[in-house]
């Protein structure tokens, strides 16, 4: 499985946790609300829950369209809602206890997040602080190397190269601020005015790093 469905399966999977949901629901929420996945068709989300309710972690339901009873004739296709099964909320949790490098990476961190409201403090923390880690590491490679092809590149690359490390700082700011927030417990919907617009972009719209950073949200499932 590539890393790319994993996140999506993950994603599915803390959706359909809080209630169960249709496809179109579902790519909905996968789209808008939680901003990891900006766009991708049905053919990528049908695949992911058909493999979910293979591996016993969803099961399907037949809802009747709205105005029409259960048990209603109509010739229409009754949609299919997707419910978390008790093996499946089980399997979620266990992701979610995960601390591991891949909860480090753009996207991953990204879906991470957007679930920290289901994840206990002491493994936010260490995701938090993991992702710090990895971003001064990419900060510290990225001064290095552009110290060394400084006198090389044209200004616009130059340029280019400035806006990717101001992106992982704004990060890392960022990252501390909550680091901050989980050890003194205080609730982020209380921080002081300033922080709603330094966490603008937060989780979906993650900073990028690297040369070809862009002000957008981490990649969209293939």
């Amino acid at each position: 499985m590539s890393r790319r469905a994993g996140i999506l399966e993950f994603a599915v999977l803390g959706l359909l946790r809080e209630s169960p949901m249709h496809g179109y629901e579902l790519r909905k929420r996968l789209n808008t609300s939680l901003g990891v996945f900006r766009a991708f068709s049905y053919g990528t989300l049908y695949p992911c829950l058909k493999t979910l309710v293979a591996r016993g972690w969803l099961a399907e339901e037949s809802a009747a369209a709205p105005g029409e009873p259960a048990t209603a004739l109509s010739g229409r296709r009754a949609k299919i809602v997707y419910r978390l099964t008790a093996d499946g909320k089980e399997h979620f949790e266990e992701l979610l206890s995960q601390t591991g490098p891949d909860a480090y990476e753009d996207e991953h961190f990204a879906a991470r997040f957007a679930f920290f409201g289901q994840t206990s403090r002491d493994v936010r923390m260490r995701v938090l602080e993991g992702r710090r880690s990895r971003l001064e590491e990419r900060l510290e490679k990225m001064r290095a190397s552009l110290s060394r092809t400084r006198e090389r590149l044209d200004d616009y690359t130059l340029e280019l190269q400035r806006h990717g490390m101001e992106s992982v700082e704004r990060e890392v700011r960022w990252l501390n601020e909550l680091i901050e927030s989980e050890r003194v417990g205080r609730d982020l919907r209380t921080s002081r005015p300033g922080d709603a617009e330094r966490q603008k972009g937060a989780p979906g719209d993650l900073p990028r790093s690297g040369s070809d950073s862009r002000p957008d949200s981490p990649g969209t499932p293939t």
